[in-house]
C-alpha cells in the first residue's frame, strides 16, 4: 500500500480505493463465509464491509495494516448479522424426518450451511502468515470445520477463525473485537473444545484430485444415475454419514443409509436423475437434476459434497437450496 494511492483514496478517488481494497475481496469473503456459513450473506457482508470502509478511511490512522483494518470491519460486521440472525436454523428445519424416512441414526443440532464453491478459493494462499496458524486455507473452509463453527456462540468462532486460522496474535484479536487479551484467551478455549467435540472433526482425507479418489467418484456418479443403492453404499466407509443441513436428521453405517436411500423419490420410475460434477469446500461434489417431464428439461434438485477417509467416502452432505448453483457456474435447469 503506497501512501499516494492511500492519499488519494482518503480525498473520494475510488480508483485509488479499488486499488487498495481489492487484493484482499477474495479473502474476506472466506472469512466472512466461515463466520455467517452462507455464501450469499458472506457476499452481502463484504460490500458493507467495503462501503464503511470507504466512508471511514479518513479515520485510518495506520496503527495497524489495511488488511487488518479491513479484517476488523468484516469481523465486527459479521457478528452483527450473526447475532440478527440467531433463530434462523430453527425457523428453517421440518418437525420430523422426510416423508416416509426411516427413523434417523441421530438428531444433530441444526445449523444453517451453505456449500462454498472451490472457484472463490483459487489464488488465496494455502496458509496465512503467522506463528498460531493451526489450518490451513482449504481445511478452515472444508464442511467439518464450518459445520464446527456454526454449532459456536459468534464471539467464539470469531475468536479461533482470527487466531487459529489467520494467525493474528491475540492482542491484536483483543482490538479487533474491543475486548481484553484474557476474554479472547478464554474464548478461544472454549471455542477450541467446540471443535475437538464435533460430530464432523476437521483433517484427514484423501488429496484433492487424486487417481484413487477419482475412481470412487466415477463409480459413485454411476451408480447414483443408475439408481443402485448396494453399490453407493458400497462405495462408503462402515461408519459413513449422510446429512441434510439445516435438517437435523442424520444417518449413519451402511444399513440405515441404503433403508433411508430406497425411502427417496430421487429414482423413482421417470426421474431421469443426472449429475454435474463440481467441488466445494475443497471436497468432490455433485449437483444432481431430475427430469421435468412437462416441461422437457431437468431441474436442480440440490447438491451432494462428498468427505473422503481412506479412499473411500466417509460422509455425503446433502444441500437442498438451488438458489446456490449460480455461485458453481451451474443453471438451475439443463435441457432434456
Amino acid at each position: 500500500m503506497s501512501d499516494a494511492t492511500l492519499a488519494r483514496a482518503r480525498v473520494g478517488d475510488e480508483e485509488a480505493f479499488r486499488a487498495l481494497t481489492e487484493p484482499h475481496r477474495r479473502e474476506l469473503h472466506v472469512h466472512c463465509y466461515r463466520l455467517l456459513g452462507s455464501v450469499q450473506d458472506a457476499e452481502d457482508l463484504v460490500q458493507e464491509t467495503l462501503l464503511a470502509a470507504w466512508r471511514g478511511l479518513a479515520d485510518f490512522e495506520g496503527r495497524s495494516s489495511l488488511r487488518s483494518w479491513l479484517y476488523r470491519i468484516a469481523t465486527n460486521r459479521c457478528l452483527n448479522a450473526l447475532r440478527a440472525s440467531g433463530a434462523r436454523p430453527q425457523r428453517m428445519i421440518g418437525s420430523g424426518p422426510p416423508p416416509d424416512a426411516p427413523e434417523p441414526t441421530r438428531l444433530g443440532e441444526p445449523i444453517w450451511l451453505q456449500p462454498y464453491p472451490d472457484t472463490l478459493l483459487d489464488h488465496l494462499p494455502d496458509r496465512a502468515d503467522g506463528p498460531d496458524v493451526r489450518y490451513e486455507t482449504k481445511e478452515a473452509v472444508g464442511l467439518a470445520f464450518v459445520s464446527g463453527l456454526q454449532r459456536m456462540a459468534p464471539q467464539q468462532r470469531a475468536v479461533l477463525v482470527l487466531r487459529d486460522v489467520l494467525g493474528y496474535r491475540a492482542a491484536e484479536v483483543a482490538a479487533m473485537l474491543d475486548t481484553t487479551e484474557a476474554s479472547v484467551t478464554s474464548a478461544l478455549q472454549r471455542a477450541r473444545a467446540a471443535l475437538d467435540a464435533t460430530p464432523e472433526r476437521p483433517g484427514g482425507g484423501t488429496l484433492p484430485d487424486s487417481r484413487a479418489e477419482r475412481a470412487v467418484l466415477a463409480r459413485f456418479g454411476d451408480a447414483f444415475e443408475r439408481g443402485d443403492i448396494d453399490a453407493i453404499v458400497a462405495l462408503l466407509t462402515e461408519d459413513a454419514w449422510i446429512r441434510m443441513p439445516p435438517e437435523p436428521h442424520e444417518y449413519q453405517g451402511h444399513a440405515a443409509i441404503a433403508e433411508f436411500l430406497r425411502t427417496r423419490p430421487l429414482w423413482r420410475a421417470g426421474a431421469g436423475l443426472h449429475l454435474v460434477p463440481t467441488r466445494a469446500n475443497g471436497q468432490p461434489a455433485f449437483a444432481y437434476y431430475l427430469t421435468d417431464p412437462c416441461a422437457g428439461v431437468v431441474r436442480a434438485g440440490g447438491l451432494f459434497v462428498l468427505t473422503f477417509s481412506g479412499g473411500a467416502i466417509s460422509a455425503i452432505t446433502r444441500f437442498g437450496d438451488t438458489g446456490v448453483l449460480p455461485w458453481f457456474g451451474l443453471p438451475r435447469t439443463l435441457p432434456g
